[in-house]
């Protein structure tokens, strides 16, 4: 039986997650009678101790073990031979950030095991963050937004409200959006900024965890139709926040004239569309990009769309985006760089294709912090934990000599085994012009 390994985070200062939580180890070892290790670590939102007392063996040395759990990338250096690895590496698309990561796993006659690509038949993934991606992205956007519209000389109820990591835990964070929101119903909205409409790209996880926190203030959801007339209405309600949740059918159109938008043909061949989301942009105050991405699909937001916007005469209603997704020059393109907790939010200068950080400037505020789930550690290791769960037993009980079709993994891992036995495995050969 296989030993497996909790690896201590080292990224950053921020990365306090783990994949397994003490109780999660503490099931494992009393349900399935399963060897594990835990790397010790000082900054981990759960203590060796709990570890211990759960049943893993705490060290500095994790070498012993034959299979290795992390969060984010591992250092070049400290990857061994012949271990098999589970963890986000960014490898999929071919990131040429990750491509000596890879290569380096192929030297060592590794197994790479993504949580990215742990998926069902229908492709839906089976471990994420995403959800906790969307919470506390939505707490920092919202906070963003409070800063920018004080620095405007706007006063309003969302000044109130922190980035993420300022709060002890996920309830207080969501207390603390709720009194602003009974701010917002018993004062109501500055008449200067009516009406305040929040659109959200994306309906997936990561737009549900967003959406979590937004339903916290009080919101009206229209449809991206009403949304383009709203403006033009009477009596507006000074007490709501207005939202809006676009799909691909609202952001994107078939190139040949007077063709339907089919959702299979636009996964499947994306060059066919285009974008259509710039018709929606002067009537947003924030929008909160949810989506995935990648480079043969149409952008929400292109800098050339970004500079006819904010270089016009009159300034945009459009203050700021929250770029949950994150992907550098991405579906946001603007978003020339990822940003942290403590400075979540950058000014880009449309001007000069520059970011400034903070929230004055002429331009959007970004909010781009790239690991977003740490910032809520204990509730994002929890619910990653419990989706991970059921597949550790079969990584203990895994033949990891045999030949890659012929061992026992499942089948969602086996989806996931970009490589095996230091080659790439056949849905992964594709990489091989990237390395």
């Amino acid at each position: 039986m296989n030993t497996i390994a909790i690896r201590r985070e080292g990224k950053n200062k921020w990365e306090r997650r783990a994949p397994l939580t003490p109780a999660q180890v503490s099931k494992l070892v009393q349900e399935h009678r399963l060897s594990l290790m835990v790397q010790r670590s000082s900054i981990r939102a759960f203590s060796d101790a709990g570890y211990e007392a759960a049943g893993a063996a705490v060290h500095e040395d994790i070498s012993a073990a034959e299979v290795v759990l992390a969060i984010k990338e591992i250092p070049l250096e400290l990857l061994a031979p012949d271990k098999t690895y589970l963890f986000f590496s960014h490898t999929i698309k071919g990131q040429p950030h990750n491509m000596p990561l890879l290569q380096r796993l192929l030297e060592l006659n590794c197994q790479l095991i993504d949580y990215e690509r742990v998926v069902d038949e229908q492709n839906r993934r089976l471990i994420f963050f995403g959800e906790h991606a969307g919470l506390a992205g939505m707490i920092d956007t919202l906070s963003v937004l409070g800063q920018r519209l004080t620095w405007e000389g706007i006063d309003t109820p969302l000044t109130a409200i922190g980035s993420t990591y300022h709060y002890a835990n996920l309830p207080a964070a969501q207390q603390a959006v709720r009194d602003v929101g009974q701010r917002i119903v018993e004062e109501g909205l500055p008449f200067k900024m009516m009406p305040l409409v929040i659109g959200l790209a994306g309906y997936g996880n990561v737009s549900r965890g967003a959406q979590t926190i937004l339903d916290l203030l009080p919101t009206r959801q229209i449809s991206p139709a009403e949304l383009l007339t709203l403006s033009e209405q009477e009596n507006l309600d000074r007490n709501v926040i207005y939202k809006v949740v676009f799909t691909e059918s609202d952001t994107v159109e078939p190139l040949a004239a007077n063709q339907p938008f089919k959702l299979t043909e636009f996964f499947q061949h994306p060059e066919r569309y285009r974008s259509k989301f710039e018709i929606y942009l002067p009537h947003l105050t924030v929008l909160v990009n949810c989506i995935y991405w990648d480079t043969p699909y149409p952008r929400l937001l292109t800098k050339e769309t970004a500079r006819r916007l904010y270089l016009a005469e009159s300034a945009p209603r459009l203050r700021v985006i929250g770029d949950i997704s994150c992907d550098i020059e991405g579906a946001i393109e603007p978003t020339i760089k990822a940003t942290s907790p403590d400075q979540p939010g950058f000014v880009w200068d449309p001007a000069t294709d520059t970011a400034l950080d903070g929230v004055a400037g002429h331009g959007p505020v970004i909010m781009a912090v790239d690991n977003l789930p740490c910032e809520l550690p204990l509730e994002a290791s929890t619910s990653f934990g419990e989706t991970l769960l059921p597949f550790i037993p079969p990584l203990a009980n895994c033949d990891f000599s045999a030949d890659f079709e012929a061992c026992n993994l499942p089948p969602e891992l086996k989806r996931a085994t970009i490589v095996y036995h230091g080659q790439l495995t056949p849905d992964y050969k594709y990489l091989e012009e990237h390395i």
